[in-house]
């Protein structure tokens, strides 16, 4: 039986501008409320979302508080009268903004049909914590459901990265050994970490910060600052893993 080279993906800042969606989603949706908008106004919703994200990441919050707190704070910033609003339908109006306005990373497409057409059994996987109908609504919104394989969603799941229960329901999904995967992701605190609490392979995509200390810190096998480069050391290391299942 052939074995792939399964290469699991994160979506946002690693395929998808996901703050390019943010930006454009936020303005769309207050506005139609009739409240303001304006740079300051998404640097400080940007911010805060993040800093949600990562608190559900740690499981201090659940979804669905993360998705009325960001909001919350966010209405009382804009102006106009926002205590008629139901943060929720906000969130949600949001969401589904977002996932029809799906913004590729510069030469994303490009990089996932080289992978396709330049490593021999390849598969892209997605994984991602973000909700189920914007990861789809953004992917087929760009093309990239024509090149990916499988989407994990924690959503549908139940768990999130960085979890080692996350990626032990997609390495039972893609029913392959572990030696065959990698993960590519631009998140020390999800993807990163969560390669190593599965004792996956890992590709840190557009490394900042004290590099040498997180490479160590988080177990990560390879930085790339491009994908180009990231390119180079997925078909290096496709080429390592077929030598040794031939030996």
């Amino acid at each position: 039986m052939t074995m792939h080279h399964n290469f699991l993906f994160d979506l946002d800042q690693t395929l998808l501008d996901f703050h390019a969606s943010e930006h454009k989603a936020l303005g769309i949706v207050l506005k139609a409320n009739g409240l303001s908008f304006s740079e300051e106004i998404y640097q400080a919703f940007k911010a805060y979302n993040r800093s949600l994200w990562l608190e559900l990441e740690q499981g201090k919050i659940s979804r669905t508080e993360l998705f009325t707190l960001r909001f919350v704070d966010v209405l009382s910033w804009c102006g106009g009268d926002a205590a008629a609003l139901d943060p929720m339908k906000v969130n949600d109006d949001f969401i589904k903004t977002m996932s029809i306005n799906g913004v590729l990373m510069d030469g994303a497409l490009e990089f996932v049909k080289k992978i396709k057409s330049g490593i021999g059994d390849a598969r892209i996987y997605v994984i991602t914590n973000g909700a189920t109908v914007n990861a789809k609504g953004r992917i087929a919104s760009t093309g990239l459901d024509r090149y990916i394989d499988g989407l994990f969603v924690s959503e549908d799941m139940g768990v999130a990265k960085p979890s080692k229960a996350y990626f032990d329901i997609c390495l039972e999904r893609i029913g392959e050994p572990k030696a065959s995967c990698i993960v590519i992701g631009d998140s020390l605190s999800s993807d990163m970490l969560g390669a190593k609490n599965a004792s996956l392979r890992s590709v840190w995509f557009m490394p900042a910060g004290d590099v040498a200390d997180a490479m160590r810190a988080y177990a990560i096998d390879f930085c790339a600052s491009s994908f180009d480069e990231l390119y180079e050391i997925l078909k290096r290391w496709a080429e390592t893993e077929d030598r040794i299942m031939r030996k």
